[in-house]
């Protein structure tokens, strides 16, 4: 089991600027949060070619749950929660879960 960290951010008002900051400034500080086991960023696209309902999804990684419960604890997901209005312009929208790979 692995438990991951969704951050879902909304359409960003300057998109440019958006993935500049994020990629400059906000991976580094997310990347710095103990316990990560990983941590994957993609833009977001529809199947039918709407407009989708995110700008970009964030997944951070923990190997379980105290591990998790560490990682948010810590001064530096403090920091990177604390990042997020610097560039979320769009809103952002988090939640976890526990994966269990289901493929054989």
């Amino acid at each position: 089991m692995t438990v991951r960290v969704a951050v879902c951010y909304g359409q960003p008002t300057d998109p440019a600027a958006f993935d500049d900051y994020y990629e400059r400034v906000h991976i580094p500080l997310a990347n710095a949060i103990p316990g990560l086991t990983d941590y994957t960023y993609a833009k977001v696209s529809t199947l039918d070619g709407s407009e989708p309902p995110y700008y970009s999804v964030a997944s951070l990684y923990f190997a379980d749950d105290d591990s998790l419960k560490a990682g948010l604890g810590s001064p530096e997901m403090a920091a990177a929660a604390g990042d997020v209005p610097n560039f979320a312009t769009g809103g952002v929208t988090m939640f976890t879960h526990a994966e269990t790979s289901v493929r054989p």
